[in-house]
């Protein structure tokens, strides 16, 4: 029942999608899954994975941090250490953790420190959270392989970090951010949208 209670504490009145009419806070049934994802901007990254095939919903909020039910503002001074995150729920007979992995890497730039582009702050880092032991072999997998594509194209390091996400009473966990940020780029289309990104693709990993 956490989600439900972060939920109404954050100041999400809607637990509709509003681009596919699905629940905010769903939990994976069968034959789905659920990844939490952190590369910028939560906007951009969300409307990124909304329109991903095999996704089922999507919600922003913040992950990582080590303080209670934060709003947007106390995120953004830097005082709770969480990072604006997108919370995926998929259907693993349509696509899979490596494909949602895959897209992430490519729409940021994984080697920068401090923040996306113009976006300066922790709450921007680059950040992967898993809910399998299969997730969290891929991520890592995805990350190696990236690196050395990016590596011979005269990139620096990766600093995505990448973890199990943490237990469900944990500050640390997932919590929804308000709900003018829920889809924010479906009800604002001209709304801001971070673009930092290498350009390279990410290698898939070999079929198993």
């Amino acid at each position: 029942m956490r989600s439900l209670f972060s939920l109404a504490r954050t100041g999400v009145r809607s637990s509709t999608h509003a681009v596919f009419g699905s629940s905010l806070v769903d939990e994976a049934g069968a034959g789905q899954e659920v990844i939490f994802l952190a590369a910028g901007c939560f906007w951009g990254v969300e409307k990124a994975m909304w329109n991903a095939p095999g996704v089922v919903s999507t919600a922003v909020g913040y992950m990582g941090g080590h303080a209670p039910d934060p709003t947007y503002e106390q995120v953004c001074s830097h005082s709770t250490g969480h990072a604006e995150t997108v919370r995926v729920l998929f259907d693993t007979a349509t696509t899979s953790a490596a494909d949602l992995i895959r897209l992430f890497f490519e729409i940021h730039d994984p080697t920068q420190v401090g923040g996306q582009g113009n976006d300066l702050g922790d709450q921007y880092r680059s950040a992967i959270w898993t809910t399998t032991p299969e997730q969290l072999h891929d991520a890592v997998a995805l990350r190696d392989a990236y690196q050395e594509a990016l590596t011979a194209a005269g990139f620096g390091p990766i600093q995505t970090s990448i973890a199990p996400a943490p237990p469900e009473d944990s500050d640390a966990h997932f919590w929804y951010a308000e709900d003018y940020h829920q889809q924010y780029l479906f009800k604002n289309p001209g709304g801001y949208e971070c673009h930092a990104r290498t350009g390279l693709a990410c290698p898939a990993l070999p079929r198993q």
